[in-house]
Order: C-alpha cells, then structure tokens, then sequence
C-alpha cells in the first residue's frame, strides 16, 4: 500500500456508494416546491394585481406614481399606453401607466 493511502480509504472504494437516486430526486421537487411557493406565487400575484390595477384605471381617479407624485387623471392616451396627470390647477405630467402604482381614495388630493 501507498503511504498516503490507509487501509480504511482502500477497502471502502469497493464498497456500494451511499444514498440512492431517489433521495436526491425527492430533495430537488422540495426545493421546486419552496421556490414555487416563497418566490414565484407571490411575485405573479402582484403583477396580476398591477394589471388589474392598470386597466380600471379611468379619467378622474386620484393616483400615486412610483416617482411619488399624487394628481388626478386628466386624460387617458389613444393606445392606452400613457396617461397625463393633473398634479394642479396649471402643471400637468405624462407618465406611463406602468409607472402608476396605487389609485388612491377619493378626496385624497384635497386632504394633502
């Protein structure tokens, strides 16, 4: 025998390997279900919200933009792409509809 190699190490390589397939299989669908459940379910539900969010958007509601700007909805684009808000009496802003990410109660704007 070889110096660097023992007796133990030598009579174990002919030995069956430890663990079978089905162990590692059944490791890998828990893992499949952990990310399901903790990563992927949770983000699509959001974006199913912010599409439905998107869509009942309409002329008059009272909006919040990711960029932080509150102002009502003054006029809705042809494509339905783009939205010009209202922030007052004189400014008026283009935003994507994207970018709007909560349509507030009614009155908010008065109450701020």
């Amino acid at each position: 025998m070889s110096l660097f190699i023992s007796n133990a190490h030598a009579s174990a390589a002919g030995a069956a390997p430890a663990g079978g397939g089905y162990e590692m299989l059944i490791m890998l669908a828990i893992f499949g279900l952990v990310f399901f459940f903790l990563i992927y379910r949770p983000q699509a539900k959001r974006v199913k919200e912010h599409k439905a969010l998107m869509n009942a958007m309409a002329k008059g509601d009272e909006v919040l933009t990711q960029g932080g700007l509150v102002g009502k909805i003054a006029k809705i684009s042809e494509d339905k792409d783009f939205i010009v808000i209202s922030l007052n009496d004189q400014a008026e802003v283009t935003v994507q509809k994207s970018a709007v990410s909560a349509v507030l109660p009614k009155g908010t704007m008065k109450s701020l």
